[in-house]
């Protein structure tokens, strides 16, 4: 992943300096100017955060100027694009909504801020930045934001479906899409069939997000996308159900055709070494066989419980295949899994153990002992 360096660095900030003195040349844009001096420690967030407070304090006039501004930088010769961008349209939503209840232009900053926003979007996206109008007042923002999915641009469409994701990475929580999950389905529902895999791939993370908390309504949409399909509609399902079909949901795995089977066999699995090295990998292999008389189509996945800092395990599920054995069929399963160190998990010593799971069904299970990391203890 790049460094923040690399995305809102010295140049980002001269850019943006630049775009912004050719459109407001009378600004003295002092805190833009400044803010080279105070990169150094912060964060990819922290740094689009003191952009959009320097341009905010550069230019503190009221809404409607301040729009202005942003669209001659946009239309001027001056590069206007990239990461520079991030700030900019933080900056749009938090100048209106600010505004909000001031004046009685408040509904006309307020969707002019949502128009803006769209507007730039293709520049780099302004997903992060709508969520403050959401934030501030959802309904509104829906009604416009569901406009946006018979849009000409893709980007704009992708916007309507990834800017109000329950979950959507990087970003702020909006209670309201988290207490009504039945708010953005109209979005969804526009979308699924989409030209654009770009907007395709967002709505199946949409629906993975409304998957965390609200199954039974991501299931339900899921089958009336499967009755009217296109071309692209199991993938995005399939894409969309991936949280469920991981935990073994039965109905998310039968939407996809896994059934519960009978006459599935499981030998192992057998783990190489039983002690493994802190960052090592143990290797576990295992045989699935159709017992039974009809052809069966099976997801194996394997679950990898970890042992945590108060000694109990934590199940995490991995993808291993799906495959469709005939009767007498068998698939044979050779597979390492990594314990080096990474950011995103910490490891600790102890009993673990990983299991086999067959559509949906657990049929295997294994011990092993994760040794300690010099000078960790163990346990």
């Amino acid at each position: 992943m790049p460094f923040a360096d690399d995305l809102i660095g010295l140049r980002t900030v001269q850019a943006l300096t630049t775009a912004i003195n050719s459109a407001a040349p009378g600004a003295p844009l002092d805190a833009l100017r400044a803010a080279p001096d105070l990169l150094t420690p912060l964060s990819l967030r922290e740094r689009s955060d003191l952009l959009r407070d320097a341009l905010l304090a550069d230019l503190p006039g009221d809404y409607a100027s301040f729009a202005r501004t942003m669209r001659a930088a946009r239309d001027g010769a001056v590069s206007f694009s990239g990461w520079l961008i991030w700030p900019v349209t933080s900056a749009i939503s938090q100048k209106a909504v600010a505004e909000t209840g001031t004046s009685q232009e408040t509904d006309a900053a307020f969707d002019d801020a949502l128009l803006l926003l769209s507007e730039l979007t293709s520049r780099l996206t302004s997903e992060f930045a709508i969520r403050t109008l959401l934030s501030h007042d959802p309904g509104r923002s829906l009604a416009k934001i569901r406009g946006w999915t018979t849009s000409d641009d893709e980007h704009v469409r992708r916007l309507a479906s990834e800017g109000t994701r329950a979950y959507l990475p990087w970003s702020r929580r909006v209670p309201a899409l988290l207490t009504r999950p039945n708010a953005t389905l109209p979005i969804v529902n526009a979308l699924y069939r989409d030209d654009s895999e770009y907007v395709r791939r967002s709505v199946a993370n949409h629906l993975n997000d409304l998957s965390r908390d609200n199954a039974d309504i991501v299931l339900e949409t899921a089958a009336a996308w499967l009755a009217e399909p296109d071309e692209n509609t199991a993938w995005v399902v399939k894409h969309g159900l991936r949280t469920l079909i991981k935990r073994g949901h039965p109905a998310a795995l039968a939407l996809m055709g896994f059934v519960p089977v009978t006459g599935i066999r499981v030998v192992g699995p057998t783990l190489t070494p039983t002690e493994v090295p802190f960052g090592g990998a143990v290797r576990f292999v295992s045989a699935v066989t159709n017992t039974g008389s009809e052809p069966a189509a099976l997801a194996i996945d394997y679950i990898v419980h970890h042992t945590k800092a108060n000694g109990v395990q934590s199940g995490k599920t991995f993808k291993l295949t799906t495959t469709t054995l005939e009767p007498g069929g068998r698939h044979d399963i050779d597979r390492s899994h990594s314990f080096r160190a990474i950011t995103t998990r910490r490891y600790y010593p102890g009993a673990h153990a990983i299991e086999l799971q067959v559509n949906g069904v657990v049929l295997g299970r294994a011990e092993f002992i994760l040794l300690p990391a010099d000078g960790q203890s163990p346990g």
